[in-house]
């Protein structure tokens, strides 16, 4: 016996089979489209937050920028103080040096046959002018000199013979270079 199927249930089944093809078109299409929305909103957050975090590090960076104008302005004062120390310090060791000089000057001239009239300090150099008795006691006053601990070297400039109160006496004038820092 023959059977004949009359309901179109191939037609159907092919109907039906589109209708999946459709439905899961649409939705891979759809999970698609969601999908790309969350990436789109992750994105979005992502750049949100980076513009954030770009605008707190601009601020950081504008902070600290300050502080290191603050810093160089620091250094800068602190060179210029150590630089006014230094110079406080040199003052301060060579404040004495000139009363030193002349005590040890003192010393080493004959108190009887000796009188010194001006004394010129220029730097390291020191003229000293005065009146002996005699040549003989210029002489020993720059032996003196000479052997002293505070001057390097001794330069007769010259002498002249002068007449005071009927004695005649020998003006002198000496060239000195001094050592720095007894």
């Amino acid at each position: 016996m023959i059977r004949i199927n009359l309901l179109p249930y191939r037609e159907m089944e092919k109907k039906g089979t589109f209708l999946r093809g459709i439905f899961l078109l649409a939705g891979s299409f759809a999970l698609f489209l969601l999908i790309l929305f969350f990436v789109y909103l992750y994105i979005d957050l992502s750049s949100g937050n980076l513009e954030k975090d770009i605008k707190e590090a601009e601020a950081k960076l504008i902070v600290l920028n300050k502080k290191v104008g603050d810093l160089e302005g620091f250094k800068r004062d602190k060179g210029e103080l150590e630089q006014k120390l230094a110079v406080i310090k040199s003052l301060n060791a060579n404040r004495l040096f000139p009363v030193q000089v002349l005590d040890k000057l003192y010393e080493l001239i004959p108190v009887k046959d000796m009188s010194l009239e001006k004394f010129t300090q220029a730097g390291n150099d020191l003229r000293i002018e005065g009146m002996a008795r005699n040549n003989d006691v210029v002489a020993l006053f720059m032996k003196n000199l000479e052997k002293a601990e505070f001057i390097q070297n001794v330069d007769l400039l010259g002498t002249m013979e002068k007449e005071i109160s009927g004695v005649k006496v020998q003006q002198f004038i000496l060239a000195c270079a001094l050592k720095k820092g007894l």
